[in-house]
C-alpha cells in the first residue's frame, strides 16, 4: 500500500510541477508579447478635434433635435 501511496503522491506532484511550469511560461510568454507590441506598435493619439465639423452649431437646431428625442423617448416608453 505505501507503494501505491508513494507513485500517487510523485504523480500529483510530477502533475502539480507540469501545471506550474505551463502557467509560468503562459505569463513570460503575454508579458514578452504585450512588451513587443508596445514598442513595435505604440497607441496613436486620438484627436479631439472631429474634421469637417464645426464648433458653431445653431442652437436652434439643437433645441430641435432635444424635443424631437423627447417625444420619441415619450412616444416609445
Amino acid at each position: 500500500m505505501t507503494e501505491q501511496m508513494t507513485s500517487g503522491i510523485e504523480l500529483m506532484f510530477t502533475g502539480m510541477g507540469i501545471v506550474f511550469l505551463f502557467l509560468t511560461m503562459l505569463v513570460v510568454a503575454i508579458n514578452l508579447m504585450s512588451a513587443l507590441v508596445q514598442r513595435y506598435f505604440p497607441e496613436i493619439p486620438v484627436s479631439r478635434t472631429v474634421p469637417g465639423i464645426t464648433n458653431d452649431i445653431d442652437k436652434n437646431v439643437v433645441a430641435a433635435i432635444t424635443a424631437a428625442i423627447h417625444q420619441y423617448r415619450k412616444k416609445h416608453n
